[in-house]
């Protein structure tokens, strides 16, 4: 082995030597490119005020080179070398050129035949920023919702405000910021970030509360941030205790009230559950605890004794007035059966699926081409009416007819939602009957009643979210849905099958915000 690498290197060698004597004979022709630099290129070459760049010609085969600054903007006028180091003084938008002199005919940039001359111009442009500043804003809103007068906004203003009431906060800011914080202790909510435009703000604890708001950019660094101590005094209210929303929060019944509640005020004799399962069976549960929301005081959590509410129970609640007052001793008043609306995430929002219309256009949901009496409907985007939004569906299912449709996006690719196997999903639909409804006899039971089913493309399950029965509620929206639980991992594009076999009348109706949420039903 030892022999053979001894060889080899003798070769080498040999080769090397061959090489030197050869290159004393041919001149090598170094090419003509242009290729520039800065320390800044991945950032848009944007700085601080009072910031450098650093600019680097790493071109090959040039002659002569002239940096240019436009006056009084940087520490550099003109400069001829490689590298130049610039500090600038001066907020704004500046154009660097430099002017170069090559060898030969010179390639541009990445350009793969040559730029036909020996000289370019390049331009690089500099963004100088200023220091960030913002300024806010806060206004009382009036009773009928129009906006009221402004707040003071220095420290110990303790601008007084009835429990229960908003503000509306807006601000405007200089110096290109990209990240807006609202940190509002005990108002609802307490944080903002990156609102949209003006934002209204609930406060319902009886105190003196802090505001401060951030503006911030990450590259360049800069920020503003604006900080009011006792910034609000909210003092309590007189005016009736409102139940605002019944949902769930992790298995128990959750009251939210117009303001923060005292739960040590909340008997459990006072209220009482009913739960109608899926399978008809009425329970009446005891409640074990009543409890304030750790974050949201104005937000009672009855936890029921030995059972739970699922997602697929019809759950109302009743209150009968006792001791149950706000913390700042308002009374609240009594209701009855009211109705518990379940909090869940669509998922089709975090997807391409066009969920509510608006986005898409009629050659989005295409006829999927079944034949016979599936061809028979009319589908068309409407701004007629909405539940959300400016847009919504318009279906008109034809005497004895039916619908099959699908989804694709604006690509014309499927739209896709991604189920998990063994998991269950409540698939939903807001459907509004364009009245008046059947004025003929009507089948309400069998295989002939009029509906509105969702299915994979796969068939492995059906959603059969709307039963178009006599006593369907008409000129309003209603939330349709059912619940599904796939056998397999499965990437879903929907298909949309109306039928309307039996029905000898035309229904009409409009449909929106179609909804698919991970759910947990009653075992």
């Amino acid at each position: 082995m030892k022999k053979i690498k001894l060889f080899g290197f003798a070769i080498v060698s040999l080769l090397a030597f061959y090489a030197c004597t050869e290159e004393d004979e041919v001149k090598l022709t170094e090419a003509s490119h242009r290729a520039i630099v800065t320390s800044e290129m991945n950032f848009e070459n944007k700085i601080n005020v009072g910031g450098h760049i650093d600019f680097g010609d790493i071109s090959s085969g040039v002659v002569s080179r002239t940096w240019t600054f436009p006056e009084g903007v940087a520490d550099v006028s003109t400069s001829s070398e490689a590298v130049v180091k610039a500090t600038f003084s001066k907020v704004g938008v500046h154009n660097v050129t430099l002017k170069q002199t090559f060898e030969n005919e010179a390639y541009a940039d990445e350009r793969t035949t040559p730029s036909g001359s020996t000289e370019l111009d390049t331009t690089i442009v500099v963004t100088v920023l200023g220091d960030v500043t913002a300024q806010i804003k806060a206004n009382y809103i009036n009773a009928d919702g129009s906006l009221g007068a402004e707040l003071s906004l220095v420290d110990n203003a303790e601008n007084v405000i009835t429990a229960s009431n908003y503000i509306r906060l807006s601000y405007t800011a200089e110096g290109d910021p990209i990240n807006f914080i609202w940190n509002l202790p005990n108002a609802k909510p307490n944080t903002l970030q990156n609102p949209e435009g003006d934002a209204d703000v609930r406060y319902s604890k009886v105190g003196v509360h802090d505001l401060e708001f951030i503006a911030s950019r990450s590259r360049p660094f800069g920020g503003d941030t604006i900080s009011i101590k006792n910034f609000i005094k909210v003092i309590p209210s007189t005016d009736p205790v409102i139940l605002d929303a019944v949902s769930d929060k992790e298995g128990k019944v959750a009251l939210e009230f117009s303001r923060d509640m005292d739960a040590a005020t909340a008997a459990k004799t006072d209220f009482s559950i009913s739960i109608e399962t899926a399978g008809g069976a009425i329970i009446s549960p005891q409640i074990a605890s009543i409890t304030t929301d750790p974050v949201d005081e104005n937000i009672l959590l009855l936890e029921l004794e030995g059972e739970r509410v699922y997602n697929n129970d019809k759950v109302m609640v009743s209150y009968t007035a006792g001791e149950l007052s706000t913390l700042d001793a308002v009374a609240a008043t009594s209701f009855t059966d009211e109705a518990l609306v379940f909090n869940t995430v669509n998922m089709l929002e975090n997807s391409n699926y066009d969920y509510s219309f608006e986005n898409t256009t009629n050659t989005n949901w295409p006829y999927q081409f079944w034949g016979g009496n599936w061809g028979e409907y009319d589908f068309s985007l409407s701004s007629v009416i909405s539940q959300d939004g400016s847009k919504s569906a318009y279906v008109e299912f034809r005497p004895e007819g039916g619908m099959v449709i699908s989804h694709t996006d604006m690509l014309g690719e499927n739209a896709i939602v991604s189920l998990v196997a063994g998991t269950t999903y409540e698939v939903g639909v807001w459907i509004y009957i364009d009245g008046p409804f059947f004025t003929a006899p009507y089948p309400t039971s069998g295989n002939f009643v009029s509906d509105l089913r969702f299915y994979p493309r796969s068939f492995g399950f059906e959603a059969a979210t709307t039963f178009f029965t006599e006593d369907f509620p008409v000129n309003e929206w209603v939330y349709t849905s059912a619940f599904i639980t796939p056998g397999a991992d499965e990437d879903v594009n929907f298909v949309i099958r109306g039928y309307n076999v039996g029905n000898g009348q035309t229904l009409k109706f409009y449909m929106d915000n179609i909804s698919v949420a991970e759910v947990e039903i009653r075992p």
